[in-house]
C-alpha cells in the first residue's frame, strides 16, 4: 500500500461519499483481506463472478497485501484498478464484506474493520482474510480454476 501524507478526516467514511475521498482515505478503506485478489470466473448470464481460492501471483498470502501494489496493473494485465470512477461498475464483483462495496451500497463498515475497531489484525482473527486458505496461481494450472471455486464471498 502506498505511503500517504494527507491527513485523514475524522470518520471520513461516514461523512463523505466515495467520490469525495482523498487518496489516503480511499486507500485506508481497504481492510487488507486479500479477497479481491482471488481469481474469479465470470458468469456472463448474470454478470457476476465466481471466486476461487486461487490468489493473484502478486498477493503475499501471509500478509494479504500486494507485493507490487504501485505497479500491479502493469504487471498483471487484468488487475482491476478499483477507484471512485470504477466502483459503480464492479461493486457487485467485490467481496460482500469489502468496505468499498459496503459504502457504495450505503451500508456501514463491519465492526471488525480497522477503521471501526482500531485493530488491523481483526480481519484475520475474524476469518475474513484469505491468509488461511488461499493458494498462489503459480501453483495451479489455469485449466483447473473451475475446480477451486468457493462460495460466500461475493453473494
Amino acid at each position: 500500500m502506498p505511503k500517504m501524507d494527507i491527513a485523514l478526516r475524522d470518520r471520513f467514511w461516514e461523512r463523505y461519499t466515495l467520490q469525495e475521498l482523498n487518496e489516503e482515505e480511499w486507500e485506508e478503506l481497504c481492510d487488507g483481506c486479500g479477497r479481491c485478489c482471488l481469481l474469479k470466473l465470470e458468469v456472463p448470464e448474470t454478470n457476476s463472478a465466481l471466486y476461487t481460492c486461487i490468489s493473484c501471483r502478486l498477493l503475499d498470502i501471509s500478509s494479504c497485501r500486494c507485493k507490487h501494489y504501485e505497479a500491479r496493473t502493469k504487471i498483471v494485465s487484468d488487475c482491476i484498478d478499483l477507484n471512485p470512477s470504477t466502483i459503480a461498475s464492479i461493486a457487485g464483483w467485490m467481496p460482500e464484506t469489502c468496505a468499498y462495496r459496503l459504502l457504495h451500497e450505503g451500508k456501514p463498515l463491519k465492526a471488525w474493520h480497522h477503521l471501526v475497531s482500531g485493530d488491523r489484525q481483526a480481519v484475520h482473527r475474524e476469518g475474513i482474510s484469505v491468509g488461511s486458505f488461499a493458494v498462489s496461481e503459480t501453483k495451479v494450472r489455469p485449466e483447473d480454476l473451475e475446480r477451486h471455486v468457493i462460495e460466500g464471498i461475493a453473494d
